[in-house]
């Protein structure tokens, strides 16, 4: 055998060597991305926020250490009363990048309904919300998450909402930010409709944010939340994993979690899925873990 033979008989013994310690895939499998990461949505600490247990400029800081999580997304009501303030919004940056906590979006509301039947009343309520999406720009957001309210019949609602969503929409491209919708209520919470005001909007900048919990439209009138999925992830751009009580085994007691994330992956989705932790059966930090651990749990099933 020559040398140079010799040599390339020792490399690919060596190779086969280490290919037989694992068992087949495993080398790509562990440099396999995750299926989707998970985030805090700061609405799951509302009580803690409201009631001054907490400060919410420390919200980063409290995501990262108290619940092992490295990304946020904001709401705007624990802000308002900053919402000019750049000093607050570089501060807020601040404490997010030195954590190394990645800021997702920003969760608006009070801001006007988007569909308003008055046109002026709408117009103003699209440049309420100016002042967030260079919130979410400064911070490194990819969007802001605003409502589709409006009021009048069903079809005057798409139209109405469609106009005030595509004019901010218009906005928040110029700032590369998107503009996405919760279902949260009233015919938002109709995933026919909504994905139709979608449709109607016809910009790529502007999606949905479904939540698994927020599908009821009025009173007990319910929209049925797996359709309700199917209806908007062919928009989404966020994922809000919602939920309110966990039995003994860790599973919420309203929302199939995995069928959830079935649907969910089954549209090619890979980004964030935020907890949006809700009930009062369990306190705001016990129900922040279970949705991680259950999130986590069905994330490996599925992988």
């Amino acid at each position: 055998m020559s040398g140079l033979d010799r040599r390339h008989f020792l490399k690919s013994a060596a190779l086969a060597a280490t290919a037989a310690c694992f068992p087949a895939g495993r080398l790509f499998a562990q440099q396999k991305a995750p299926l989707y990461d998970i985030s805090l949505a700061q609405w799951s600490l509302h009580r803690t926020f409201f009631d001054k247990k907490a400060d919410p400029m420390d919200f980063a800081k409290i995501a990262k250490e108290q619940f092992g999580i490295s990304a946020v997304e904001y709401v705007n009501q624990f802000y308002k009363d900053k919402k000019g303030d750049d000093a607050t919004l570089k501060d807020l940056k601040q404490r997010a990048d030195d954590l190394g906590v990645k800021s997702v979006l920003i969760m608006c509301d009070g801001e006007g309904q988007l569909g308003d039947p008055d046109e002026a009343k709408r117009n103003q309520s699209v440049e309420n919300h100016y002042r967030w999406v260079e919130w979410a720009k400064f911070l490194g957001c990819h969007s802001i998450r605003v409502n589709a309210a409006s009021s009048g019949s069903y079809y005057d609602q798409i139209q109405r909402a469609a106009d005030g969503l595509r004019k901010l929409t218009e906005f928040g491209a110029k700032h590369d930010i998107g503009v996405i919708v919760e279902n949260h209520g009233g015919l938002s919470s109709n995933g026919s409709w909504l994905a139709s005001v979608m449709r109607k909007v016809d910009h790529p900048n502007c999606g949905t944010l479904p939540d698994f919990g927020n599908f009821r439209i009025f009173g007990k009138v319910q929209y049925d939340r797996y359709q309700g999925m199917n209806d908007l992830m062919p928009f989404a751009k966020g994922i809000s994993a919602k939920s309110h009580e966990f039995n003994a085994e860790g599973q919420e007691v309203h929302t199939d979690f995995r069928r959830m994330m079935e649907i969910v992956l089954s549209y090619g989705y890979r980004g964030y899925v935020d907890i949006e932790y809700e009930g009062s059966k369990h306190s705001e930090a016990e129900g922040i873990q279970l949705t991680k651990k259950l999130l986590e749990t069905v994330r490996e099933q599925l992988s």
